[in-house]
């Protein structure tokens, strides 16, 4: 009987375990959907879209020398987690009117790993440790 126990707890636990963020696998996604327009890490610059070093915590439009639509700068979104899983979502689902063209990132767990890769970059795009 303990055997099934023990191996029931194993087995609940399973699915916390593979659902942690992995930054890695946000390297790959970022690079693949978003390297394109944005940047991120050391000497990181403005593309077609503003460069994302220390995206969570700042205030959305807020990219020196980017010019954002209307709607982005007025919005008074702060980048958290929840916030940006909206965006990556479909930006234009949480900002309608916004110049992103972008259909979003539909898989939860690709997003999850993205924004675990984005909040892995200080503002001066040096790697957290």
């Amino acid at each position: 009987m303990l055997k099934w126990v023990v191996a029931a707890s194993l087995m609940i636990g399973l699915p916390t375990v593979a659902s942690a963020q992995d930054a890695d696998a946000g390297a790959k996604v970022f690079k693949l959907k978003c390297s394109p327009c944005h940047m991120i890490g050391p000497g990181a610059k403005t593309k077609v879209g503003p460069e994302l070093n220390g995206i969570l915590g700042r205030k959305s439009g807020s990219v020196e020398g980017f010019k954002y639509s209307e709607g982005l700068q007025k919005s008074g979104i702060t980048w958290d987690d929840a916030n940006l899983h909206k965006w990556l979502s479909g930006p234009k689902k949480l900002v309608p009117g916004t110049k992103m063209i972008f259909p979003g990132v539909k898989d939860e767990l690709e997003r999850d790993d993205l924004i675990a890769y984005l909040e892995s970059f200080n503002a001066d795009g040096t790697q957290k440790k």
